[in-house]
Protein backbone atom coordinates (compact mmCIF):
# COMPACT_ATOMS: atom_id res chain seq x y z
CA UNK A 1 0.00 0.00 0.00
CA UNK A 2 3.15 2.26 -0.40
CA UNK A 3 1.72 3.38 -3.88
CA UNK A 4 -1.44 5.82 -4.10
CA UNK A 5 -1.44 6.00 -7.96
CA UNK A 6 0.01 3.20 -11.09
CA UNK A 7 4.00 3.53 -11.12
CA UNK A 8 3.62 5.31 -14.62
CA UNK A 9 1.46 8.17 -12.99
CA UNK A 10 3.89 8.37 -10.17
CA UNK A 11 6.81 8.66 -12.59
CA UNK A 12 5.11 11.67 -14.90
CA UNK A 13 4.09 12.83 -11.72
CA UNK A 14 7.90 13.92 -10.75
CA UNK A 15 8.18 15.15 -14.05
CA UNK A 16 5.56 17.14 -14.17
CA UNK A 17 6.82 18.51 -10.33
CA UNK A 18 10.01 19.23 -11.84
CA UNK A 19 8.70 20.69 -14.93
CA UNK A 20 6.77 23.19 -12.51
CA UNK A 21 9.93 23.78 -10.42
CA UNK A 22 12.09 24.88 -13.64
CA UNK A 23 9.19 27.67 -14.57
CA UNK A 24 9.72 28.75 -11.07
CA UNK A 25 13.34 29.13 -11.29
CA UNK A 26 13.43 30.98 -14.80
CA UNK A 27 10.16 32.96 -13.54
CA UNK A 28 12.33 34.01 -10.33
CA UNK A 29 15.44 35.03 -12.18
CA UNK A 30 13.12 37.06 -14.72
CA UNK A 31 11.75 38.68 -11.78
CA UNK A 32 14.57 40.17 -10.45
CA UNK A 33 15.54 41.94 -13.52
CA UNK A 34 11.52 43.09 -13.80
CA UNK A 35 11.94 44.17 -10.21
CA UNK A 36 15.06 45.71 -9.96
CA UNK A 37 17.03 43.89 -7.37
CA UNK A 38 20.65 44.59 -6.25
CA UNK A 39 22.94 42.00 -8.28
CA UNK A 40 19.82 41.29 -10.63
CA UNK A 41 22.20 39.86 -13.38
CA UNK A 42 23.86 37.14 -11.06
CA UNK A 43 20.12 36.22 -9.98
CA UNK A 44 18.75 36.15 -13.27
CA UNK A 45 21.79 33.69 -14.72
CA UNK A 46 21.54 31.64 -11.36
CA UNK A 47 17.92 31.12 -11.81
CA UNK A 48 18.23 30.60 -15.60
CA UNK A 49 20.60 28.07 -15.06
CA UNK A 50 18.71 26.03 -12.33
CA UNK A 51 15.40 26.27 -14.40
CA UNK A 52 17.41 24.72 -17.13
CA UNK A 53 18.59 21.84 -15.03
CA UNK A 54 15.44 20.65 -13.75
CA UNK A 55 13.41 21.07 -17.13
CA UNK A 56 16.01 19.04 -18.66
CA UNK A 57 15.33 16.49 -15.39
CA UNK A 58 12.10 17.13 -16.33
CA UNK A 59 11.94 15.99 -19.83
CA UNK A 60 14.33 13.00 -19.03
CA UNK A 61 11.81 11.47 -16.69
CA UNK A 62 9.31 11.88 -19.13
CA UNK A 63 11.15 9.71 -21.90
CA UNK A 64 12.06 7.40 -19.48
CA UNK A 65 8.28 6.85 -18.48
CA UNK A 66 7.25 6.79 -22.24
CA UNK A 67 10.02 3.83 -22.66
CA UNK A 68 8.78 2.55 -19.77
CA UNK A 69 5.43 2.56 -20.70
CA UNK A 70 5.87 1.16 -24.19
CA UNK A 71 6.98 -2.24 -22.39
CA UNK A 72 4.09 -2.34 -20.49
CA UNK A 73 2.31 -5.22 -19.72
CA UNK A 74 -1.48 -4.53 -21.12
CA UNK A 75 -4.27 -5.68 -18.97
CA UNK A 76 -7.97 -5.44 -18.47
CA UNK A 77 -8.62 -4.64 -14.80
CA UNK A 78 -11.35 -6.63 -13.14
CA UNK A 79 -12.80 -3.98 -10.90
CA UNK A 80 -13.25 -1.12 -13.48
CA UNK A 81 -13.01 -2.77 -16.96
CA UNK A 82 -10.78 -0.28 -18.57
CA UNK A 83 -7.20 -1.47 -20.07
CA UNK A 84 -4.23 -0.49 -18.01
CA UNK A 85 -0.93 -0.89 -18.23
CA UNK A 86 1.30 -2.44 -15.50
CA UNK A 87 5.28 -2.52 -14.66
CA UNK A 88 6.52 -5.22 -12.38
CA UNK A 89 4.89 -7.92 -10.79
CA UNK A 90 2.41 -5.75 -8.48
CA UNK A 91 1.19 -2.26 -9.86
CA UNK A 92 -2.23 -0.52 -9.37
CA UNK A 93 -4.93 0.30 -12.04
CA UNK A 94 -4.58 3.59 -13.61
CA UNK A 95 -7.99 4.21 -13.47
CA UNK A 96 -9.68 2.68 -10.25
CA UNK A 97 -6.49 2.12 -8.28
CA UNK A 98 -7.27 -1.33 -7.55
CA UNK A 99 -3.96 -3.60 -6.74
CA UNK A 100 -3.12 -5.43 -9.71
CA UNK A 101 -0.65 -8.32 -9.96
CA UNK A 102 0.06 -11.53 -12.63
CA UNK A 103 1.86 -13.54 -9.85
CA UNK A 104 -0.43 -15.75 -8.36
CA UNK A 105 1.95 -15.73 -5.08
CA UNK A 106 0.89 -12.24 -4.39
CA UNK A 107 -2.62 -12.60 -5.32
CA UNK A 108 -4.98 -12.28 -2.75
CA UNK A 109 -7.60 -14.98 -2.28
CA UNK A 110 -11.41 -13.60 -2.61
Amino acid sequence: MRLKSSKVNEFRLWGLVLMLAGMGFMIAGTAAIVFKFPGSGIITGIGLVLGLITMLGSMAIYFWAGMLSTSAVQLQCPECGELTKMLGKTDRCMYCKTILTLDPSQARNS
